[in-house]
């Protein structure tokens, strides 16, 4: 059977600017994502520059990754920078309590943190440390990183062997408040966030971007909260700019069991089609706290952040349940296609997301092994697919008519789809969501005449398919044919199928 649906796009119409920091990237202190993914030291013989690996910055750096969110996650709670600093061999020790219950030699600090984001041309996004650190221990680590001239930390700075500061825009207020960050009420971490922010000072030309950490999934009484807290309505003083410029908030999909609990290779029908419902729910979720910021803060001075997203299955058999490695299949794809199509529509409160991981853990980009094995995952290849989109202007794409299926009492769409624009080009994202039924897609290009530069799509055998070390390539963009005639574009769709078109654009058309 051959689906067939029929979309608008309306390349005149300019909406807002998609951040490249709806692109970013989260590396945490868990499993095998700093420790055998970025890092494997200056002994190793994997090829590397100064412990961190080559192979992995080099894919990385094929997506333009804007940001790194590091070092948690739950592990930002009991993490304490200084020990992290200094001659590795005479730093402490830690328990990493949250993953896998190991011993942290803590070789992989904040010097060389900021060497990967130098090497990947990266911004830094430093998370600290509200659960078990203090509002000096967080304030100082600002001051280490970012002053330049003769205080206290930037000398300590000096002796660690870094003369120059670093630019550091990103700063999470603690992470997961409502749980391993702490445990609090909204309203007791709204003044914690506050206070923190308070001492978490701009040093030099480097503006701090403060993130207080917000709900999970839809929980709005946390967006609420901060946001009262943020916009002080009952206060006699009010400060002239927001005291933290972003709220964030979590969501993880799954299949509808919940998280950690459901194969990432071994799926049903209903749990594949369960999954691009969950997938579907982040536009629901982000437009919930829009509502809720949009009536304290009608301006959008402070951004909404997503700064953890992905699919979150059970372990692959064998590995370390607390390590969280899964497999990446052409379903993982296809949630990421959706979620960002949903973040370029909002992408004017929308202001950053990360995709939980970057490395060997959850819906990872990458998948490494210790004899120096790399696999690139469908998920990259979005990554990669989707990466002019990056500081783009969003345009309308809507789906006219389009194929649904039932899952429970929703129905959900089968066609996802963005566009955005950028001087002469535009670039077209689209998703077949069917599991077995190819799709016939017609496509009104309004406003500006066009020509196809290039067509590609993604998909495999079956939405379970993935790539490993003995098929690397199981799934990978190939060409994809489209035909341009009178402004409307012809796209045939493989089932469960991701793909992009690049436009060359014209002159104006009416």
């Amino acid at each position: 059977m051959t689906l067939t649906a029929r979309a608008v796009v309306d390349l005149d119409v300019a909406g807002d600017t998609i951040s490249p920091h709806l692109y970013g990237h989260f590396a945490e202190h868990l499993g095998r994502c700093i420790y055998g993914g970025f890092w494997v030291g200056e002994d190793s013989d994997i090829p590397n520059t100064a412990g961190i690996r080559q192979d992995v910055v080099d894919a990385l750096k094929a997506l333009n990754i804007p940001n790194l969110r590091w070092p948690g996650g739950c592990f930002a709670d009991e993490y304490h920078w200084r020990d992290g600093i200094g001659p590795v061999q005479e730093r402490p020790t830690m328990v990493n309590s949250h993953w896998g219950d190991v011993v942290e030699d803590n070789s992989f600090g904040t010097h060389e943190f900021m060497l990967l984001c130098e090497m990947l041309g990266a911004a830094p996004y430093v998370n600290g440390n509200v659960g078990s650190g203090t509002v000096q221990e967080m304030s100082e680590w600002v001051e280490y990183l970012t002053r330049a001239d003769d205080s206290p930390m930037a000398r300590l700075r000096r002796a660690n062997g870094r003369d120059e500061p670093w630019r550091v825009p990103f700063w999470g207020i603690g992470n997961e408040a409502w749980g391993c960050g702490g445990n609090m009420r909204p309203e007791a971490y709204a003044d914690e966030a506050r206070r923190y922010s308070t001492f978490l000072r701009n040093h030099g030309d480097n503006t701090l971007y403060r993130i207080a950490a917000g709900a999970p999934d839809d929980d709005l009484s946390w967006t609420r909260a901060l946001m009262q807290a943020v916009s002080c309505v009952d206060c006699q003083i009010k400060p002239e700019s927001p005291i933290f410029q972003g709220v964030s908030f979590h969501y993880y999909t799954h299949a509808g069991a919940g998280i950690n609990t459901e194969s990432a290779t071994e799926f049903t029908q209903e749990q594949f089609y369960g999954t691009l419902a969950n997938a579907h729910d982040i536009e629901r979720i982000i437009s919930l706290h829009e509502a809720v910021m949009d009536s304290y803060d009608p301006e959008r001075r402070v951004g909404l952040v997503c700064d953890e997203w992905g699919t979150w299955w059970n372990v692959e058999p064998g590995t370390n349940p607390g390590f969280l490695f899964q497999q990446n299949t052409v379903r993982d794809a296809l949630v990421a296609g959706i979620h960002f199509d949903a973040f370029h529509r909002h992408a004017g409160r929308l202001t950053m997301a990360n995709i939980a991981q970057t490395v060997n853990v959850l819906q990872a980009m990458i998948l490494t092994d210790d004899e120096g094995g790399l696999i690139l995952t469908p998920t990259y290849h979005v990554f990669e697919m989707n990466k002019n989109h990056q500081g783009a202007t969003h345009v309308p794409a809507m789906v006219l008519d389009g194929p649904t299926v039932d899952v429970g009492d929703k129905k959900v769409p089968l066609v996802s789809m963005s566009a955005s624009t950028s001087g002469g080009t535009a670039l077209l994202s689209l998703t077949n969501g069917s599991i077995e039924d190819d799709l016939d897609l017609r496509i009104d290009l309004r406003g500006v005449s066009a020509s196809v530069q290039r067509a590609r799509v993604l998909s495999g055998q079956s939405p379970a398919a993935h790539n490993s070390s003995a098929n690397p390539s199981a799934v990978a963009p190939v060409a994809l044919a489209v035909g341009l005639v009178d402004g409307v574009l012809a796209v045939r769709l493989p089932a469960h199928a991701f793909a992009t078109i690049e436009l060359e654009l014209g002159a104006p058309s009416f």
